[in-house]
């Protein structure tokens, strides 16, 4: 079968944000996860996204972390800005930047906490839109942000003319499906452990966090897809079932246990993150170190 077009590519990571010991931005340490997910099997990044802890980083922070990772490896895959926020005029802002610092697109996601009408949904996102030339890529995760997107909040987006994607992490692969079908946007998997039932369905991708471990997976199992090998694809899929349960079954997950997974595969040498996310501990790292060894991950 044949994978519908990809404004962002296919593998892509919601890539983290590196941390020095005094709790400043470590642009070097960013720069080298960047050409680690471009080396293995990524053609995309999402930088300041949930993932990338940005609750806790300023409209500068971004900046310069979008800069480095642009400058790094830019030439060599899309750099999506997260522009996500409660708050529309802050979102303009990162939205602006974004565009004059070099990304491929910019993702936004639902007004979080706020629960706001699914009006004032529609308002923020056409907002953003309209506030670049850049591809928009929406974002529906209503277990972190209170808020899903409605259908027709959907089909009054999708006539947006930079509104091109969505990624999908409510869980409702029929919706999703529609979105497809009678909107024509691209639908990118946001939750690890229906990657390969979207791929099935006609989405065109993945956006990961399991993905900063396993993106030379990843790619096998997209290319799988695109061939009609669907054994092939379940095969990468089940073997990859543990580490998706390791960095996104437990409770304190996402950052915490990307960062963590990237230290013990020697990307990373710290897995430092801000408050009010805590590190994983001994006990979380040990079980963490399983899930990849059972995956095949770790020797």
């Amino acid at each position: 079968m044949s994978l519908p077009p990809a404004p962002f590519g296919r593998v892509l990571a919601a890539m983290v944000t590196p941390f020095a010991a005094d709790g400043s931005l470590d642009l070097d340490a960013a720069q080298a996860v960047a050409t680690h997910l471009a080396d293995h099997g990524h053609d995309g990044l999402v930088v300041s996204g949930t993932t990338g802890e940005s609750p806790t980083t300023s409209v500068a922070e971004d900046g310069e972390l979008l800069r480095a990772v642009v400058d790094a490896v830019g030439d060599r895959l899309a750099v999506v800005a997260g522009v996500g926020t409660n708050s529309t005029a802050h979102s303009l802002e990162l939205t602006e930047q974004a565009a004059k610092l070099g990304a491929a697109g910019v993702m936004v996601v639902t007004p979080y906490y706020s629960k706001p009408s699914q009006g004032g949904v529609l308002a923020h996102f056409q907002a953003v839109a309209g506030a670049t030339d850049l591809p928009v890529l929406l974002y529906d995760v209503p277990g972190r942000t209170g808020v899903r997107i409605g259908w027709e909040t959907y089909e009054r987006a999708a006539a947006i003319d930079n509104v091109v994607a969505v990624k999908e992490a409510a869980g409702d692969l029929a919706q999703g499906i529609r979105l497809i079908r009678d909107l024509a946007l691209a639908v990118y998997s946001g939750d690890d452990a229906a990657n390969l039932a979207w791929l099935a369905h006609g989405g065109v991708g993945l956006i990961s966090v399991v993905g900063h471990v396993c993106g030379d997976q990843h790619l096998a199992m997209v290319e799988a897809v695109a061939s009609g090998d669907l054994d092939r694809a379940q095969e990468i899929y089940h073997s990859l079932l543990p580490a998706i349960h390791g960095i996104m079954g437990v409770g304190n997950y996402g950052a915490t246990t990307a960062k963590a997974a990237l230290q013990l595969v020697g990307v990373l040498d710290n897995r430092r993150v801000r408050l009010p996310l805590l590190e994983l501990d001994d006990t979380e790292l040990s079980a963490l170190r399983t899930s990849l060894e059972s995956a095949g991950i770790l020797p």
